[in-house]
């Protein structure tokens, strides 16, 4: 078979809808509403590939352009999105072909340093060089047992229920605010609120259309935001037994947090709160009274890769200093693979190629699930991923990589 990187191309206009039927195929889903047959605002036609069987559309991919909070610093990132290969061309390097063209040309090209998935199945993307760097923590609680704790500190603000346009004008700016600080948070502009805040009839499966909240200061600064959907139920006595699910909630202060959780705690005729894409490690499971009751079902978010290894590095702060050689294997990434310095500090970093021998031995994939400052390094060398060359450069390295604050991804693309 001819190169198969040479004969993927981007999709049309004209393209679109095939396009798109294609992907849903793949994924067993019946594609449905507003942007069937022309391209959603978030749709980034020049940066999808697209492999043709004659007329028919046998494998996609694409790129959407974003902005991921890294520790200490923001970074362009590629958001890889819409991969499928058709069930008749499997086992023909389809896929190996759409991952290299998309990092070659990233590299070629010095666009985004870093690039970022979801992935449909565990097995799928390490052999290209991604590694899950954030969790969600898939919470999920009965009311009776979720009391805050009573030291909690009160808000002298107020929780107020509020139209989707008053939610957006409020919710825009302190999203922005408060994503720089966490790392795996994405910039949203206008097109991805959009998409975000879209509410189609079909999606709901059973619950309520979304319900927005607001929680305000005594000056008329909005210092917090929810959004949730409730889904009725009744027992066989005919007892209530609703289930909320939370879809978001941000907060610029505890008070305002703590606040927001008491509302939603406390919505009539709710026996169950589900959490879904909440952080691993969520605040609101240290404010209640009874943590135990609050169940978590770990499970990998957003895949990362380091596109250019010494850009993605140099891009990060590092809370202690670093200064270290580290030698990364990259099979997939041939300018990857090489030994870069790497000196760090919490105001700046410096990373570029060096002859010098290493500290350390690293995977580009166990590089890149350290990158958030999620996963230690020191748990990566227990599991044979970092190979240690000079006395305590793991701990080092473990130490300087780490974050105060969780990585999280609340956004799937």
């Amino acid at each position: 078979m001819p190169d198969l990187a040479d004969q993927l191309r981007p999709a049309t206009r004209d393209d679109y809808p095939a396009f798109m039927r294609a992907l849903y195929d793949v994924f067993g889903e019946e594609l449905t509403g507003p942007y069937v047959d022309e391209p959603a605002p978030t749709a980034e036609l020049d940066r999808s590939l697209g492999l043709w069987d004659g007329d028919r559309i046998v494998a996609t991919g694409g790129i959407y352009t974003r902005v991921l909070t890294v520790p200490g610093a923001v970074v362009p990132c590629a958001g890889v999105t819409w991969i499928t290969v058709s069930p008749t061309h499997r086992r023909r390097g389809v896929l190996t072909a759409i991952m290299r063209r998309q990092l070659t040309e990233l590299h070629e090209q010095q666009r985004e340093p870093v690039a970022a998935l979801w992935a449909a199945e565990y097995p799928i993307y390490g052999r290209f060089g991604y590694a899950p760097a954030t969790f969600r923590g898939g919470l999920t609680g009965r009311v009776e047992r979720l009391a805050l704790r009573p030291d909690a500190e009160p808000a002298e603000g107020r929780i107020e229920r509020v139209d989707v346009e008053r939610y957006r004008a409020a919710a825009v700016p302190l999203y922005d605010r408060v994503r720089r600080h966490v790392p795996g948070n994405l910039e949203r502009d206008g097109r991805w609120w959009e998409r975000a805040l879209r509410d189609d009839p079909a999606d709901r499966n059973g619950a309520t259309a979304r319900q927005y909240v607001l929680h305000t200061e005594p000056d008329g600064a909005v210092s917090g935001y929810a959004a949730y959907r409730v889904k009725s139920s009744w027992t066989d006595t005919s007892e209530p037994d609703g289930t909320l699910t939370v879809e978001e909630v941000r907060a610029a202060s505890t008070p305002a947090y703590a606040a927001l959780w008491r509302y939603l705690l406390s919505v009539d005729l709710v026996r169950t709160v589900r959490y879904p894409m909440a952080s691993a490690d969520d605040p609101v499971r240290h404010l209640l009274a009874d943590a135990r009751a609050l169940h978590v079902q770990q499970v990998d978010a957003l895949w990362v890769r380091l596109v250019d290894v010494d850009r993605a590095l140099a891009a990060r702060r590092y809370p202690s200093p670093i200064n270290l050689v580290l030698e990364v294997r990259d099979r997939f990434c041939p300018w990857n693979d090489g030994r870069f310095h790497l000196r760090g500090t919490p105001a700046g970093s410096f990373c570029a190629p060096t002859d010098a021998d290493p500290d350390l031995v690293v995977d580009v994939e166990a590089l890149a699930a350290a990158y958030l400052g999620g996963v230690s390094l020191a748990t990566l060398q227990a599991a044979g991923r970092v190979v240690e060359c000079s006395p305590g450069a793991v701990t080092l390295a473990a130490t300087s990589f780490g974050w105060p604050v969780s990585p999280w991804c609340p956004d799937e693309f």
